[in-house]
């Protein structure tokens, strides 16, 4: 453990290191990737715009991506992304909280296939709870984007696309086995026939898991196993009314019954007189996602889009008796979105000005009793895009009306400009506000009916190079916000700053892909009380370095990753007070072999090193694991 603490500490030096490595590799040696000058991302900008050109910080993680990496959730996918954080509590598929850029789940937004996704009560979505084999591809927007997307959207944009027609018949399946009883089964069939277009899919996951709750003082410990069951199913329908209308109904369930160590809240009828020690407590969440999308092309440079969707998030608790199951209490937090939208986009040789309307609803229906169950959400955003040879640049203004709070404006501008053909800098500066959610208003004895909005101004400043299979960044940010509501405590403090860098980069060099990233993140929340002043945010590491490796050789295709994470603090278990969790190092490596045209084995050992770590006080995280999947395509 000792050298895992050296390590760490030198994680800024090793992320140098590494990029000025990657920055003078022999170009020459690293093809051009033509498939990545192609790809485009519709997040940035609410447009499509080649990743070349978006001035924003973005990630794109598409399914063949998604199939060489090997991981088995989309947690594992996203903890390995620059500038974000996930925090679980224990075991396979557990509660999971994000933290992008320093921002809370509460505070950066989910979508799925155009539709925000995620609890009303809380504020941040259940990311255990969206399947990864449903997914086509991943696209994450850094900093803040309230201007774009609305409240929320503090620290960023995770947009999810779900799986899509192909022109051919698609048939897949796969079957894998792992350590702790995991199980996993998918099958999905995709194609198209003359205007209309399909793809439907299913998967099937469980596992036995491990006890979530290391420390017995925990409030809900109990040492036993806790393991989870999750179905889930999509559907996409494209149909082309016209050359110039398409129709496209996207649909998602995931459907993850897990137990949990929890006790029955104080207050609820306890009529069996279950303890901490006699509670098998299960958990049940589920996601559910409609969308209704239909593109139009009016005129050659007028295009448009009504989006209607809704996602309904509901999340009930059963605590039965460990010894026969007898049911000695429920509870449940089930909440609904419904959304509309009508984008219009209008270009102007190489510019585009955007307008959208849009309205959303939000609504409770909980065991917990709360003051207020339903608020609306009316917004107009314009914005225009300047497309240059040497510069470019995005301007946003949005006005949103909130029914519980009033009417807010906020604003955005970013620009690039190419310094030489590979590499430009970037920079930009935006407001936004965000809303109190109803547990930080209205939750029995947590609520704070005082909350008022709170208001940030973001900016950003960086650099970007792309060329010849070598690409890297190197973006600063500060995020200050007034009135940030702490956590913990659901108190106001007058301040936080949400400040830190990210450097990343990537290097394809013949048959072998090299990529690593390193962040720096100082998330601080300030108080005029002495005691709580300049206080670092929980959960949040300093410091936290990945770095990849990919080899392919002929039909075997090899990876390994590597983490170290700083060390970071959180609550105490019991008492007040902080706790500070030690830094980690952890090695993931694996093989994909591909057994002929058709099928393929994957085999994939997590934590190789079987290292003991935490991201939550007193949450374990699972040791030495393996996975080993059969996948079959035609």
């Amino acid at each position: 453990m000792k050298l895992c603490v050296f390590r760490v500490r030198q994680l800024p030096v090793l992320a140098l290191g590494w990029l000025c490595l990657a920055a003078c590799a022999d170009e020459a040696s690293a093809p051009v990737s033509v498939a990545r000058l192609k790809e485009v991302v519709v997040t940035a900008s609410r447009v499509a715009t080649p990743v070349t050109d978006v001035i924003a910080d973005v990630t794109l993680i598409d399914r063949t991506q998604l199939d060489l990496a090997g991981q088995s959730s989309l947690r594992d996918v996203l903890a390995q992304q620059p500038g974000l954080q996930l925090v679980s509590s224990g075991s396979y598929r557990s509660n999971t909280s994000i933290f992008l850029r320093g921002a809370t789940s509460a505070q950066t937004i989910v979508m799925v296939d155009g539709i925000r996704v995620g609890s009303v009560t809380s504020g941040g979505a259940a990311l255990e709870n969206i399947p990864l084999e449903r997914i086509e591809r991943i696209e994450i927007l850094r900093g803040a984007a309230s201007a774009l997307y609305g409240p929320d959207a503090v620290g960023g944009v995770i947009q999810i696309f779900t799986r899509e027609p192909t022109e051919a018949l698609a048939l897949q399946a796969s079957l894998g086995a792992g350590t702790d009883g995991q199980q996993q089964a998918s099958a999905s069939v995709r194609g198209s026939d003359g205007a209309l277009g399909y793809s439907l899919g299913v998967s099937r996951e469980k596992a036995r898991g491990l006890s979530v709750a290391l420390n017995p003082a925990l409030s809900g410990y109990n040492a036993d196993a806790d393991g989870f069951e999750s179905t889930s199913a999509d559907a996409r329908l494209v149909a082309k009314l016209h050359r110039d209308q398409v129709l496209t109904l996207s649909l998602m369930q995931s459907d993850t019954d897990y137990q949990i160590d929890t006790a029955i809240p104080t207050g609820t009828p306890n009529p069996l007189g279950l303890s901490k020690a006699t509670t098998d407590t299960r958990s049940r969440a589920l996601t559910q996602t409609t969308a209704l999308k239909w593109d139009a092309q009016w005129l050659p440079l007028w295009t448009s889009s009504v989006l209607l969707g809704s996602s309904d998030e509901q999340s009930t608790q059963r605590y039965l008796r460990e010894s026969d199951g007898a049911l000695g209490a429920t509870g449940k937090f089930n909440t609904i979105r419904r959304q509309l939208g009508w984008q219009n986009d209008v270009r102007f040789d190489e510019d585009v000005a955007t307008a959208l309307l849009e309205g959303r609803s939000e609504a409770i229906d909980s065991s917990t009793a709360y003051a207020v169950t339903q608020r609306d959400l009316r917004s107009l955003m314009l914005s225009y895009a300047f497309n240059r040879a040497a510069w470019n640049a995005l301007l946003v203004a949005r006005k949103d009306d909130n029914s519980q709070f009033g009417s807010y404006n906020n604003w955005a501008v970013s620009g690039g400009y190419r310094l030489d053909p590979a590499l430009r800098a970037v920079a930009s500066v935006g407001t936004s506000f965000q809303a109190p959610s109803f547990n930080q208003l209205y939750f029995p004895g947590f609520g704070n009916t005082a909350l008022v909005p709170q208001l940030n101004r973001a900016t950003e400043l960086g650099l970007k190079y792309q060329r010849a299979g070598l690409s890297w960044s190197a973006l600063a940010y500060q995020n200050d916000i007034q009135g940030f509501i702490v956590p913990v405590s659901n108190v106001q403090s007058s301040l936080a700053v949400l400040r830190g860098a990210t450097l990343a980069a990537e290097l394809h060099a013949g048959d072998t892909t090299y990529s690593a990233s390193y962040d720096y993140a100082d998330p601080r929340a300030y108080s005029s009380a002495p005691a709580s002043n300049d206080l670092r945010l929980v959960r949040v590491a300093r410091d936290l370095l990945h770095a990849r490796i990919n080899q392919r050789l002929g039909d075997l295709s090899v990876f390994a990753e590597l983490t170290l994470s700083g060390e970071r603090e959180d609550a105490k278990v019991t008492g007040s007070g902080r706790d500070t969790l030690p830094g980690y190092g952890l090695l993931n490596v694996g093989a994909r072999w591909k057994l002929h045209n058709n099928a393929s084995v994957l085999a994939r050992v997590n934590n190789l090193t079987d290292t003991p770590y935490m991201l939550a006080n007193g949450y374990s995280m699972p040791g030495r694991n393996l996975f080993v999947s059969v996948n079959w395509a035609l």
